[in-house]
């Protein structure tokens, strides 16, 4: 039997501290999954449920977006600790229904947390909460799409916002970005906007796709790969497996992040017998051990070595590349005092490092939220490709750049065209589809949308997913402008935050989970996805929905879409409803790539899109060939008595959803309101291991945000530097912050200093 939720979070003071962990996965893993599905969903089900994910057939994990290997070449446990987890908490059979809400005030669920707030269960029917109200309760489906188009049909375009996180189909996403324009607005905001921006502005700009160029077979048959600004052992566990192969095909691994991460040190893979009574895999080779926001300094100064050293496919450079003689004769005036001070590292670790580069035939840098949430994140990014570029390690098996995405479509949502700002040629086939011209102004992205919202601009916010008040950032101002519109309506398949700060009039929509099965009119659905990789595969559920009142985002996007905008000859959406066949084979004929879509869904593994750049080589940039850039190195200065924080999750954690308390890796057990600081700089700041201290932002405008109660816990970081969980520590970083070129929140490069808590909050 499954058990009831817990209640309660402990106080600072009470969190529990060990020696953080030098390996990742083994048999505490298997274990630790298992206890989440058994505590959850109860044995039968645990068992039933897990040998569907990530399987031909079967549906896909919905936790993050690594790829899955060949169908013949698949485990039968093909997930990891926290897709266990992930599949879980969906498939739970705890239950929030209109009893929990009129027992549960809103104000109440506003001071609950996040992980009290998760564990509850899944969401059961409609619920509507009216101005002057203070409880939720049910409404049906017909009065919930028509107090909808009340509130839309009222107001100009421009003034809703639709939001999308990255869980949802490909389906759904092509049907909810066709509605908002079709209602006349590119207010499609998405999680991308928070997370990966960076990635996709940059290599847009330098290699013409804003993708990753790799496969998972590159990633096997690499001669380097380099893990920068990511823990895959929490974030992208199965990726362990694929650096394991790697390196037993004789790839060398170069982890540079300010934290050492256990999967990055020893990996004991549950799938062994090596991993299970074994000492299992190194992995990484060398550990440079930067300071946060330094990475670009890095990426130059091995770009300076490189091209000093003559290690430079001329070749490559010369016959696919633009802007080599300005990159390298911006780099031949490097400051080296700069490199030194941004990177904290010592010269003959950076020289190391370019010895590695330059006897490399084939290079794959991987990368995360560890670079994209700086200020200087697009330019940071430029640089690793500059460093690829100077090798020849783009359109080159084995070689590439590997962005690794976060929730498991949130690549297809954007592929789907979620996007504020869109292209004119995918404007253009939408009309030709579909008989109506789309507007062609660029719509608010995730921190235009919270100005938008704040500022009165935008009364009407609607979430296809996702948490979004925990998710942006400056916690108090993304609050308040939610609270601000007159409607927020939030599709969601469990309790969160973003239910209890909410509109005048508010909506929770309860949809269909990836688990569970998903019967139209024609019979049992199909949904896609698309991972990491740019692979698209089909994804059905198995489960029994949670509830009778459910519906599928696809039917809850058709049926909002009749409401609001009537039945028009262009745009079926009925029959979308009906059967999601023809909503793929409208996307075939709209986005490229997607032709006989249906067909090639139906094999194993389903298909992968095209990517000029690794597929021939050819560059769709603006100057038709791979561009080298010159970026300012500006080093992030720390005063005196400060520290650069970064955000960053826990183990039991997966984007906003919050598994439990403890971080088995890190060594916490019972807590999130954790910051941790080097034990050198804990020393000259006279704070002792285990204080509890409010961690304070400044910034340039003098302005500073608090987040209170945080206990200290003396760790391996790199000098100046500081770590906290998200979303606790979201507060610190204000709207403003963003990076240049992505506006992308600055979560990862906070200045703070720590002040002793009041007693009360220990």
């Amino acid at each position: 039997m499954a058990r009831k939720a817990p209640r309660g979070e402990p106080r600072p003071s009470q969190v529990r501290v060990t020696a953080p962990k030098e390996s990742a996965a083994g048999i505490p893993g298997v274990v630790h999954g298992l206890r989440a599905g058994l505590s959850q969903m109860g044995a039968t089900r645990t068992a039933l449920t897990l040998s569907q994910v990530n399987q031909v057939g079967g549906f896909d994990c919905p936790g993050c977006a690594w790829p899955e290997p060949d169908p013949a070449h698949r485990h039968t446990a093909e997930f990891c600790e926290n897709g266990a987890k992930a599949v879980a908490e969906e498939a739970t059979l705890r239950r929030v229904g209109p009893e929990f809400f009129a027992e549960h005030t809103v104000e109440d669920l506003a001071g609950r947390g996040d992980y009290w707030l998760g564990q509850q269960g899944r969401l059961t029917e409609p619920m509507v909460k009216h101005p002057g109200e203070h409880h939720y309760h049910p409404i049906g489906w017909d009065a919930a799409f028509a107090l909808i188009a009340t509130h839309l049909r009222g107001r100009k375009p421009d003034e809703a916002i639709f939001y999308t996180s990255g869980r949802t189909s490909n389906e759904a996403a092509f049907l909810y970005q066709l509605f908002a324009r079709a209602y006349g607005t590119n207010n499609l905001p998405d999680c991308s906007n928070m997370c990966h921006e960076s990635s996709g502005v940059a290599l847009t700009e330098t290699i013409g796709v804003g993708k990753g160029s790799v496969t998972l077979d590159d990633i096997h048959t690499a001669d380097l790969l380099v893990v920068v600004g990511q823990n895959p052992g929490t974030n992208h566990p199965r990726m362990l497996t694929a650096l394991e192969r790697a390196k037993r095909n004789g790839a060398r691994i170069v982890a540079v992040n300010p934290l050492p991460e256990a999967g990055l040190l020893r990996f004991k893979n549950p799938q062994t017998p090596s991993g299970i009574a074994g000492r299992g895999t190194p992995l990484a080779d060398d550990f440079l051990q930067i300071r946060v926001n330094g990475d670009l300094a890095l990426f130059q100064a091995v770009g300076a070595l490189l091209i000093q050293r003559g290690a430079v496919d001329r070749e490559f450079v010369e016959d696919h590349t633009h802007g080599f003689a300005e990159y390298s004769e911006h780099l031949a005036g490097l400051d080296w005092g700069k490199v030194d001070a941004a990177t904290g590292l010592p010269r003959e670790q950076v020289e190391a490092f370019a010895d590695a580069l330059a006897g490399s035939k084939r290079t794959i840098v991987c990368w995360a939220m560890g670079l994209t949430q700086h200020r200087n994140s697009v330019a940071t990014i430029r640089e690793i490709v500059n460093v690829l570029l100077l090798g020849g390690h783009i359109g080159r098996p084995g070689a590439g750049v590997c962005p690794v995405r976060g929730h498991s479509n949130v690549q297809g949502d954007r592929t789907m065209g979620i996007y504020e700002k869109p292209k004119a040629p995918f404007l253009d086939a939408l009309s030709a589809e579909f008989g109506f011209s789309p507007p062609r102004d660029p719509g608010l992205d995730v921190v235009d949308a919270i100005r938008a919202m704040r500022d009165g601009r935008a009364p009407v916010f609607m979430a296809l997913g996702g948490n979004f008040v925990a998710a942006a950032p400056d916690t108090e101002v993304t609050a308040a402008a939610l609270r601000r519109c007159a409607l927020t309506v939030q599709v969601s398949t469990k309790l969160n935050r973003s239910h209890a700060i909410c509109g005048e009039t508010a909506l929770i929509l309860p949809t269909l989970g990836r688990t569970e099965r998903d019967v139209q009119a024609s019979g049992e659905q199909v949904v896609t996805v698309e991972d990491s990789m740019s692979n698209v595969h089909a994804s059905r559920g198995r489960l029994t929905p949670a509830s009778d009142h459910l519906l599928s985002e696809v039917a809850i996007v058709s049926r909002l879409a009749r409401a609001v905008l009537g039945d028009s000859p262009g745009i079926e959406w009925a029959a979308f409803e009906r059967d999601y066949r023809t909503i793929r084979d409208r996307i075939s004929r709209v986005i490229p790539g997607f032709d006989s879509y249906e067909q090639r869904i139906a094999e194993p593994g389903g298909f992968t899109l095209p990517h000029p750049p690794r597929d021939s080589r050819s560059f769709p940039t603006a100057t038709g060939r791979a561009n080298f850039t010159v970026n300012d190195l500006r080093v992030l200065r720390i005063p005196r008595g400060r520290l650069i924080l970064q955000t960053l999750r826990s183990h039991d954690q997966y984007n906003t959803t919050i598994y439990g308390l403890d971080d088995r890796y890190r060594g916490i057990k019972g807590g999130r309101r954790i910051v941790f600081v080097s034990p050198g700089d804990l020393a000259i700041l006279g704070i002792a291991d285990g204080a509890t201290v409010d961690l304070v932002s400044e910034w340039e405008d003098g302005s500073e945000r608090r987040a209170p109660g945080f206990r200290v816990v003396s760790y391996p970081t790199a000098s100046r530097c500081a770590a906290a969980y998200f979303p606790e520590a979201n507060a610190l970083v204000p709207l403003d912050s963003t990076a240049e070129g992505s506006n992308t929140p600055t979560s990862k490069s906070v200045i703070i200093r720590l002040e002793p808590t009041s007693p009360e909050v220990r």
